[in-house]
């Protein structure tokens, strides 16, 4: 077995992963696309991959990066079936649609001619090919002696890392895993023994988290910021992910209201938060999880109820809490409009509760000191930053302790490390040789093909 790293680049971007057993047989884990990059940069290197040349392809998850340009792939390879969790499907099916949306408007808006990459039609009829599998079920790719398995993730509802076993060997490739309990997702469940290849996430490598750190804690921190902008008559806007972190904050701030931490405040969602929130109600009862038969839109006190399928206009009003959608407030997006009359006010509290990528808006805002103008979007003038702005610690990704314990206590033969900068692959590597020196640590370059076993 042999790996070949399709992303065009080490780092965080478009993950997609080939695969080649000894007898020829390819499959492919993850299709993403780049959240940063524009036009085919933004894509896998597919082009070094022949057409109709893939036998099968796995999903971990319905993430951007890991899912965006799974249409492409499979238009490339017409035939070949798509494995992945029930939920996973059901989301990624609304998160693609929603990216035809969203490059159809940006060719509008930006000239990006060759936009979009795949059309509502097309998502339809890949769908066909799209097989739902069960948590911990063995199944047969077709037509090889290859064994997979899903296992629970804990980075999102239905996120899994994939188990690989052929002619005795095994590998496992975490996706994004957390092994932390969140408010939803139950730590990931993966196999604590028996793996010969781990292809691990990196995502957070080059950060250690402070002293003293609890995610309860964190989330009392969160309830008093809270309590503080109610009082002096302001709102807070949290800038959260539609898929995972809006479900997340829902049900923390719900948390919060019912052990009296935070007042009673209205809290709004929408867009395709809500439709991404409609799934998880349907699949409450059938994906591992806390709270199991909760449901978001019916349960939580405070959420004020969506208007229908209408879209409905998201006013700036006093004593309120806004979960708006996108986490990095990029630009034309719903929480970064929003921030355009929002930030100026100094009664009003911004709440960053995931990572902001060092070019995004959100990371300006983030860094911006009291009373300093931010550009949040290059067709409108700048904002003066007021309000107060505070970060919270609630990564769904696994802190950097958590991957290397689960690694050390796993002794594979190869670890592959993936998703990650340079300076977080390079901690990894650095302890790797210290902690288990007769494992081999592999930093897979783009286009080079690399031996399993």
């Amino acid at each position: 077995m042999r790996l070949r790293n399709l992303t065009r680049r080490l780092e965080i971007g478009a993950n997609s992963y080939l695969f080649e057993s000894a007898d020829g047989y390819r499959f492919v884990i993850d299709a993403g696309m780049h959240p940063k990059a524009e036009g085919r940069q933004a894509m896998p290197d597919f082009d070094s991959v022949p057409a109709d040349s893939v036998d099968s392809i796995l999903l971990s998850h319905a993430h951007h990066d890991h899912l965006g340009s799974l249409p492409l792939l499979q238009r490339a390879h017409p035939n070949t079936p798509v494995f992945m969790t029930e939920f996973t499907g059901e989301v990624s099916d609304a998160m693609l649609h929603n990216s035809v949306n969203v490059m159809s408007k940006q060719r509008e808006e930006a000239g990006l001619g060759e936009m979009p990459f795949f059309t509502h039609r097309e998502v339809e009829s890949l769908r066909r090919l799209w097989t739902y599998v069960e948590l911990k079920r063995a199944f047969e790719l077709p037509d090889s002696d290859i064994e997979c398995r899903f296992h629970d993730a804990g980075h999102i509802v239905g996120s899994t890392g994939i188990q690989i076993t052929e002619k005795g060997k095994s590998l496992l490739y975490t996706g994004d895993v957390n092994f932390e309990s969140q408010t939803i997702c139950l730590p990931a469940d993966f196999p604590k023994k028996g793996i010969d290849v781990l292809i691990m996430e990196t995502t957070r490598g080059d950060y250690q988290r402070p002293a003293g750190y609890s995610r309860r804690l964190e989330k009392e921190r969160l309830g008093k910021v809270i309590r503080e902008t109610y009082e002096r008559g302001g709102s807070v806007l949290i800038p959260v992910f539609a898929l995972g972190k809006t479900q997340e904050v829902m049900v923390m701030l719900h948390e919060l209201y019912l052990n009296d931490l935070i007042p009673e405040m209205p809290l709004f969602i929408g867009g395709l938060s809500t439709k991404i929130t409609v799934l998880h109600d349907k699949y409450c009862g059938s994906t591992r999880r806390n709270y199991p038969s909760f449901m978001l839109l019916d349960d939580i006190d405070i959420l004020v109820p969506s208007s229908g399928r209408r879209r409905r206009e998201i006013v700036n009003q006093p004593k309120c809490i806004f979960a708006l959608s996108s986490g990095m407030m990029s630009e034309k997006t719903t929480s970064n409009g929003f921030a355009q009359t929002f930030l100026d006010n100094p009664r009003n509290t911004i709440a960053f509760v995931g990572y902001t990528d060092p070019d995004s808006p959100g990371y300006k805002v983030r860094h911006a000191k009291p009373g300093q103008q931010v550009v949040l979007d290059a067709d409108k003038p700048p904002v003066t930053v007021n309000a107060r702005v505070e970060s919270f610690d609630f990564s769904a990704h696994a802190p950097r302790e958590d991957l290397l314990d689960y690694a050390v206590k796993l002794k594979p033969k190869k670890i592959v490390l993936v998703h990650g900068d340079e300076p977080a692959q390079l901690w990894f590597e650095g302890q790797f040789k210290t902690q288990l020196p007769t494992t081999e640590v592999i930093r897979p370059f783009p286009g080079t093909w690399f031996d399993l076993w």
